[in-house]
């Protein structure tokens, strides 16, 4: 008997290691070739009329790209929008779950429609509210403007607070369900011997609820701050990167150094930088979600 279970078990080790296999011979082929190709675009210079980057000049496009003070003003305004729009994002989808989980528990539901916002394409998003915008035709500033406030929400004087509120409103209820399916997951048990001990109200979700969910606070501000640093959807819909280059982000940047200015080589380097600084972000996420995590 022993011994027919060691067989099972060693077949399924087997089966495991053949799946496992083809799995990262998959990999291989979608995402680690287009990797070394980007690496080696990186290193040559490579142009829109000659995409094979047969002449090798090392760090150069590296050294490019970190003196382009456009690089610089692209960074700020990514990094800038990511802090301010991960702090809203978790801090309105962390007030969601206290209030909301009450109401969800006895009608989940209602978690369906919270998620419409974030099932709407980011691109799409734009044009919609590139349509309702408008300073001409858009219904919110005529509304605006019937209360006596001739405000241009696409103008340089609002965009930077236009596209903030756009990213928070279609993305908070991301942050909002993983801290919620975190919070769905405590315990009964723990809820009612905090309740015998007299942890109710504030102080249960002070001293009960948030140790449990702070691993998946951690994640998600992480994830979220990467997503919100590299966008572009609905900003270059909305506005291209202007007025001027007042919502320039960083991938908008990459793009326009590759399709408008042909700095192909350049724009790479920086996609890869921006490559091993998310990774780099990510992994420290795990280790500090890990750290964090209820024993």
């Amino acid at each position: 008997m022993a011994r027919s279970k060691a067989g099972v078990h060693e077949t399924e080790r087997a089966n495991a290691r053949t799946f496992l296999i083809g799995l990262c011979i998959f990999l291989a082929l979608m995402l680690g070739f287009p990797t070394v190709a980007n690496l080696w675009y990186s290193f040559s210079n490579v142009s829109i009329y000659d995409l094979t980057g047969t002449a090798f000049v090392g760090l150069a496009n590296y050294a490019e790209a970190v003196t382009n003070p456009n690089l610089w003003d692209a960074l700020g305004f990514s990094l800038k929008f990511a802090v301010i729009c991960t702090v809203l994002e978790v801090a309105l989808g962390l007030a969601m779950v206290f209030i909301l989980h009450p109401i969800l528990t006895k009608r989940p539901w209602l978690t369906g429609l919270l998620m419409l916002p974030m099932m709407v394409s980011p691109a799409l998003m734009g044009v919609m509210y590139r349509l309702i915008l408008n300073e001409f035709t858009g219904v919110v500033p005529a509304y605006l403007y019937m209360m006596g406030l001739p405000i241009n929400l696409l103008g340089r004087n609002w965009i930077y607070e236009t596209v903030i509120a756009i990213e928070v409103l279609q993305w908070t209820p991301f942050a909002f369900l993983i801290m919620l399916t975190a919070r769905q997951s405590m315990a009964g048990e723990l809820e009612e011997a905090a309740a015998v001990d007299g942890a109710t109200g504030a102080k249960f979700g002070r001293l009960i609820v948030m140790p449990v969910i702070m691993p998946s606070i951690i994640i998600v501000s992480f994830i979220r701050f990467i997503d919100s640093f590299r966008v572009f959807d609905h900003i270059f819909v909305l506005t291209g990167g202007g007025p001027g280059n007042e919502t320039t982000s960083i991938s908008i940047y990459i793009y326009k150094l590759f399709f408008t200015h042909s700095k192909i080589g350049e724009a790479v380097a920086v996609s890869v930088m921006l490559l091993i600084a998310s990774m780099a972000l990510l992994y420290s996420a795990l280790r500090l979600a890990v750290r964090r995590a209820p024993t």
